[in-house]
């Protein structure tokens, strides 16, 4: 008697991959559950680097701080010296970059030159492989010369997009979390300021308390502390904290810092009347989502809900008069 199979496999190695994947699901679950760490750990830890970053650019000399970073940048000076070798390093290129990897939370500025190398040797790497395999080795022969025009052209275009797509889906995924916490972090820095607080001490206690439930708001307003007790001009602390978040919401808090710091005016109310206009905008986002909903579940509830409702109503019934005809007849 033959073993049952489905699709030719063997219904016993079927139970035995999906038993085994199912206890490698509960051995990571288990795992994760057990090794769960703060997330502002290593968060507050690059922070400490800035602060003495900044510390270092008052008190230390240039070539100091040179000779203190000389062991980590040897990768980056290859990269750097084959890019300007072959005339490809611009200063807008490169600031352009260190302005997308700050607004998705990565710190270091060498981080830029390995983003524009990778941009550079994705497509000579990667699409040269899929060119020399797709029309030297004779890769998709059974394609048409069309789909493997395709098939290279779109090699080569997604390995040079590659880089800039995955930083702006970390930009993108970072501005949300940093949205969502916004209004909370406002009515904080309202509390602080009513309580007496500098603008500083201010920045420090709301990192600190929304540190666990937002992390990358917690980080951006603790930078933009310990900035704003190093820089030498308050009004840059507040331009750095706009640029580093794509967003318009905190454009407007910074702004209002800055109209706060030069003319003296009351800061609690303003941040009062901010936070309640995100709070209102956040409920309007929601609301559409809500209003959004039965149009999007039209199309699963046609093609994937109705089939099964019309076979558990009709198969009855269908099943009956399928009988009945039989006995008929």
């Amino acid at each position: 008697m033959q073993p049952a199979t489905i699709l030719g496999i063997p219904v016993t190695a079927l139970a035995t991959m999906f038993a085994g994947m199912a206890m490698l699901a509960v051995v990571v679950a288990i795992y994760a559950a057990t090794s769960v760490r703060d997330p502002m750990v290593k968060r507050v830890k690059a922070l400490n680097e800035r602060r003495e970053q900044l510390k270092l650019g008052i008190t230390a000399s240039t070539s100091k701080r040179r000779q203190s970073i000389a062991p980590r940048k040897k990768a980056t000076d290859r990269m750097r010296t084959a890019l300007s070798s072959l005339r490809i390093l611009q200063d807008e290129q490169l600031k352009a970059a260190q302005l997308k990897l700050a607004q998705a939370g990565i710190r270091s500025k060498d981080a830029a030159v390995a983003v524009i190398f990778a941009r550079l040797t994705m497509p000579i790497f990667l699409g040269g492989t899929m060119v020399v395999g797709v029309y030297l080795l004779g890769w998709f022969a059974d394609y048409s010369p069309l789909k493997r025009y395709l098939i290279v052209a779109g090699s080569l275009i997604g390995s040079y997009k590659a880089p800039d797509i995955w930083l702006k889906n970390k930009v993108t995924k970072r501005s949300h979390a940093i949205r969502k916490g916004l209004p909370d972090a406002l009515d904080l820095l309202v509390i602080c300021a009513e309580a007496g607080l500098t603008v500083d001490a201010a920045f420090n206690r709301v990192s600190r308390e929304l540190g666990k439930a937002y992390p990358e708001l917690g980080e951006e307003f603790m930078l933009t502390a310990i900035e704003l007790g190093f820089l030498t001009e308050r009004r840059q602390a507040f331009e750095n904290l706009a640029s580093r978040i794509n967003l318009d919401h905190v454009r407007g808090v910074v702004t209002t810092m800055i109209q706060t710091e030069k003319y003296g005016t009351p800061l609690a109310s303003a941040l009062r009347v901010l936070s309640a206009e995100f709070r209102n905008e956040r409920m309007m986002r929601a609301e559409e989502k809500a209003a959004r909903l039965p149009a999007i579940m039209t199309v699963p509830l046609i093609c994937f809900i109705l089939p099964v409702l019309f076979v558990v109503i009709l198969g009855p019934a269908a099943c009956s008069i399928s009988d009945a005809m039989k006995t008929s007849l």
